[in-house]
């Protein structure tokens, strides 16, 4: 029976030819070459069992790039004999879906079995491009096969992702990918042993390229692109030279081809997917663990990846208020200051600033006991509601508001010894109820030695005692009296005007 797929089974990469990418000229043909990933695809891996039952049901690849996942839906599909085709949900729309869906049903019709639809970056298709697949995906018409590098859990529909099995691909290991680099210098389909690295060129690339075998694949072909031309530093092999000479020798790239074909660092790190969240995660962790080293580091990769560092600092402005708080008011300073200085002086330069402020506020002593305190009181506030303000704390804006009760009864402290007199605050069916409770770290450890000392003095009634003599009158007299005299020029100027 034919196959009605353009696309056929064979393995060999659309773009295998001499010409093509090594990347793609590398690409597993076999589960047996496949590199990475045991927990799926080992001898016990979850996939692998699933195959030897014969049965491929619908799934979802997730994992950061160059790990494999479009090579793996390729040898999972030829493992059970079925179709394959591939989209791109960046290239893609409703119409090729429903091409793909129609070409699966024909093939079902003239005695196929359910046909392999492969959809990369599935997280970029909307909610209608999802919910065109749902019907099929339930009755067996496609097994779908997605690929994401986001957390699908907020990305992909919970329609769609109900219907699919979830598999997280993990980034391979330095060993893996230097197993990947070796294969590629070895394999007639690479270089054929034509290619060889030094130790440390070797290092270096593996290291660089953080758990992704096609940047590291990517780095090598153009590191001997760049060591043939002379550039790298070593003579190039000409083609007419005779056995023996440079022609004969593998052509090995040197540590400054790789660092050029590199040019920098390939970083992991994506500032929408999971590689943003487990980064600023790690960050602010290592400041709430007193880990200055870390939190540098950390801080260090968000900015070289092009993370926003406006993103970055109020990430360190939140640390300072949640984690270290009034153990050190002075955290919450340095870090609206750093935030100040990025709107001055902006990128690169406001790097120190936010190194100082990480610094600061992961060395800082930490307390949580005011984030602990607030949290305590908004959950009364959603148990019992707004409860009445008790009625000698309300403002009696007007004289004869007094004859309700309302404004009567208050004492003002700073008449009182101390600056200080025992009352009512907390709405009565709160009274006696505390929140915050501080620590002994840093400055808090002051704050509690005062508010030791105030509850000490209410008790005995030492707070009770007025001034011998009236302060001098305050701001708030002053202003009274001035706005008072408006009033009277205001109704001077009425009584004009008339």
């Amino acid at each position: 029976m034919p196959d009605p797929f353009a696309e056929k089974l064979s393995l060999a990469p659309a773009g295998a030819a001499a010409h093509a990418p090594l990347a793609a000229r590398m690409r597993p043909t076999s589960l047996e070459e496949f590199v990475g990933q045991v927990p799926l695809v080992g001898e016990r891996g979850a996939l692998r069992r699933m195959l030897v039952r014969g049965h491929l049901t619908s799934m979802l690849l997730w994992g950061p790039p160059g790990v494999g996942k479009t090579t793996l839906a390729r040898l999972l599909a030829e493992s059970v004999g079925a179709p394959f085709s591939t989209l791109s949900a960046v290239m893609s729309g409703v119409a090729d879906v429903r091409a793909a869906i129609a070409r699966a049903r024909e093939w079902i019709d003239r005695g196929g079995a359910s046909s392999v639809l492969f959809i990369d970056e599935i997280h970029r298709f909307n909610k209608a491009q999802q919910d065109a697949l749902l019907p099929q995906v339930e009755d067996g018409t496609l097994t779908l096969i997605g690929a994401t590098t986001e957390n699908p859990y907020f990305e992909v529909n919970s329609a769609l992702l109900s219907r699919l099995r979830v598999f997280r691909l993990e980034p391979l290991t330095d060993e893996d990918v230097g197993t990947v680099v070796r294969r590629a210098m070895a394999d007639e389909r690479g270089f054929g042993g034509r290619v060889t690295l030094g130790d440390e060129a070797f290092e270096h690339l593996v290291g660089i390229a953080g758990g992704d075998a096609r940047a590291a694949l990517n780095v090598l072909d153009a590191a001997v692109a760049i060591e043939e031309s002379g550039e790298g530093g070593a003579p190039s092999a000409s083609a007419g030279q005779v056995e023996g000479s440079t022609a004969s020798r593998p052509v090995e790239p040197a540590l400054e081809a790789i660092e050029s074909a590199a040019q920098e660092r390939v970083l992991a790190y994506d500032r929408a997917g999971d590689g943003h969240y487990g980064t600023v995660s790690a960050f602010i962790k290592s400041m709430r663990g007193n880990d200055p080293d870390a939190a540098l580091y950390w801080l260090a990769a968000m900015i070289a990846a092009g993370e926003d560092p406006k993103f970055v600092v109020r990430r360190i402005i939140i640390c300072a208020s949640e984690d270290v708080g009034n153990a050190d008011p002075r955290a919450l300073q340095v870090a609206v200051a750093a935030a100040q200085a990025l709107d001055w002086v902006g990128l690169p330069e406001a790097q120190y600033a936010l190194a100082q402020a990480t610094v600061f506020v992961t060395s800082s002593p930490k307390s949580d006991s005011v984030g602990r305190a607030y949290g305590a009181a908004m959950a009364d506030v959603l148990a019992h509601g707004s409860l009445p303000v008790p009625g000698h704390l309300l403002p009696a804006s007007v004289p004869r508001l007094k004859q309700f009760g309302i404004g009567v009864g208050y004492k003002f402290p700073h008449d009182f010894e101390g600056d200080d007199v025992p009352q009512q605050y907390l709405p009565d069916a709160l009274v006696g109820r505390r929140y915050y409770e501080p620590s002994n770290e840093g400055y808090e450890a002051v704050i509690a030695k005062r508010m030791a000392a105030l509850g000490e003095a209410r008790q005995t009634g030492a707070r009770h005692k007025a001034r011998s003599s009236p302060p001098a009158a305050s701001m708030g007299d002053g202003m009274k009296a001035n706005m008072e005299a408006r009033k009277r020029i205001a109704a001077k100027q009425k009584r004009d005007a008339g």
